[in-house]
């Protein structure tokens, strides 16, 4: 009997460990791929050194492809399950299909299709909002920023409502282009995804 439940308690610990030691899949453009910095000073690393210090054993794994876009992102997920097999994927796509005045209807098709492969391989997921500046016009910017929300709601999976939040616009924070966040914003970026990914965890 003690030979047994040693046994069985060794066979538990050795699978908590393994629970535990999840990885998480960030499957994301630009922003993600930490664009015009070097990629050690972008939040997704910057997030793998807030897993160590907050003593969760999770690896990061950076998918991240700059100009990518929704369907990019939906058309190599597959691959990226089979292959890192993660315990949660944080999807951080759409901006770029924004800023092409793409349909608001594809970048939904194309979210909520990258959420039911996430899902099938029993993978988590968290979705990371966009929104697109004013001059794009107020009714696709609002039907644009409404697709993550829906997406969200649908598939019931938690939203960071806007990445971006105290980033875009905001004097420093965007490199000269207007469209990238500098080194500065990559903490900010951080902060507006930890609150919602540790529960997660």
């Amino acid at each position: 009997m003690r030979a047994w439940w040693l046994s069985g308690a060794l066979a538990l610990m050795f699978w908590a460990q393994g629970a535990v030691a999840g990885t998480l899949l960030v499957v994301g453009d630009s922003i993600s791929a930490a664009f015009g910095l070097d990629s050690r000073q972008g939040w997704v690393a910057m997030l793998q050194e807030r897993l160590r210090e907050e003593g969760f054993e999770h690896s990061v794994v950076n998918a991240s492809i700059s100009g990518d876009t929704s369907a990019g992102g939906a058309a190599r997920l597959s691959a990226l399950l089979a292959e890192h097999k993660p315990e949660l994927v944080i999807i951080e796509l759409g901006g770029n299909d924004g800023l092409r005045g793409q349909p608001p209807a594809q970048l939904q098709q194309n979210l909520a299709s990258m959420v039911e492969k996430s899902q099938q391989a029993g993978a988590k997921v968290l979705i990371l909002g966009m929104r697109l500046p004013p001059n794009y016009g107020q009714r696709y910017t609002t039907a644009f920023a409404q697709v993550f929300a829906d997406v969200a709601k649908a598939k019931k999976v938690p939203l960071v409502p806007f990445f971006l939040e105290g980033v875009g616009g905001v004097p420093g924070m965007m490199q000269a282009d207007g469209i990238h966040p500098t080194q500065a914003a990559q903490a900010v970026l951080l902060d507006n995804v930890w609150p919602t990914l540790k529960p997660l965890l």
